[in-house]
């Protein structure tokens, strides 16, 4: 009986063996990134999406990292608006919109720090550029000029969040980022109305600034028309307060008060 001739291409080499080679090369490259994340405090894997943590209170993702981040820079720089409105606007109803903004910035900086730090999420220390040259602006002006630029800048800025709070609200899964949506919708409302009710909001400017994207409106010193105050409805009865009256109040805003 002849001897079988020897079988070549066994072992690693051969059509078998480079199969097994590329299914274990495969696993190792899945199995790494899990691996990788395990051991970030408060945090597990999400093979799903790379931007989405895991945590104890439920995915954080990408859209709830970011509406952390906005609330964050809106507190850095509408809260020292809210203060300097307190200090140059002319009248009580811009005066009181200022502290409406430095109670309720006060208290979401508080929050949103706070939530921050239980998800392990960094948040940044300095308003951004845009930002700051909000600020820059109403540094600058004065007087009446300094009203309407208050009240307008700051209305496109809350009118630009208000949906964002919306979309994070109905969207979230965190329990935390649910809780900071509920007090960032009340906030912001509350916001908007205050500003609205300084008499010196310029809303064709407000829908045409949020259209192009939520930047808010240039306006060049002593070119902007004082708008109407009281503003007058088509039968000329007022739709807004008197910013100028001497009883003018507003109430207080409805916050929830953070949780124990």
């Amino acid at each position: 009986m002849r001897p079988r001739p020897p079988v070549k291409g066994r072992g690693i080499f051969s059509g078998t063996g480079l199969i097994v080679t590329c299914l274990t090369a495969t696993l190792a490259a899945l199995v790494f990134p899990i691996w990788s994340y395990w051991d970030r405090p408060g945090t597990t894997p999400n093979v799903l999406s790379a931007q989405t943590l895991q945590t104890r209170y439920g995915p954080l993702s990408a859209l709830d990292q970011d509406f952390l981040t906005k609330v964050r820079l809106a507190g850095l720089w509408e809260l020292p608006a809210g203060r300097q409105a307190q200090a140059k606007g002319t009248t009580p109803a811009v005066r009181t919109a200022g502290r409406h903004l430095v109670e309720g910035h006060r208290f979401l900086d508080e929050r949103v720090r706070g939530v921050a730090a239980r998800l392990d999420l960094a948040l940044p220390d300095e308003p951004n550029a845009q930002q700051k040259q909000w600020l820059d602006r109403l540094d600058r002006a004065r007087g009446a000029e300094y009203d309407r630029e208050f009240a307008t800048v700051l209305r496109v800025a809350h009118g630009t969040v208000f949906p964002v709070v919306a979309q994070v609200r109905a969207s979230t899964r965190n329990s935390l980022v649910r809780e900071l949506a509920d007090d960032a919708n009340t906030t912001v409302l509350d916001h908007i109305k205050v500003l609205e009710a300084t008499g010196q909001v310029d809303f064709d400017a407000v829908a045409r600034d949020l259209t192009a994207g939520g930047t808010p409106p240039a306006t060049a010193p002593g070119l902007a028309a004082p708008p109407s105050s009281p503003s007058a409805s088509p039968s000329g009865s007022p739709s807004t307060p008197s910013p100028s009256s001497s009883d003018y109040m507003l109430p207080p805003p409805a916050y929830r008060p953070p949780p124990e």
